[in-house]
């Protein structure tokens, strides 16, 4: 888990998108020491969502099955 301030994003946006393109994890961004933001690149959200749309469709398959 990678952690960041807010302020992080402004001063130091190539650092950032680069550090998301290497390690493919997201980078929390922080307010006033609290959790405020999740950044990430576009291929690990494209990634995710399309594993998360694929779970939606095993589960309603599996609860058809069960009926």
């Amino acid at each position: 888990m990678i952690i960041r301030s807010s302020a992080a994003i402004c001063q130091n946006y190539n650092e950032i998108a680069e550090e998301c393109g290497k390690t493919d994890e997201y980078i929390f961004l922080t307010k006033n020491c609290e959790g405020d933001l999740v950044v990430m690149d576009i291929v690990t959200y494209n990634r995710r969502e399309k594993m998360l749309k694929l779970r939606e469709e095993l589960i309603a398959v599996e609860e058809d099955r069960l009926h």
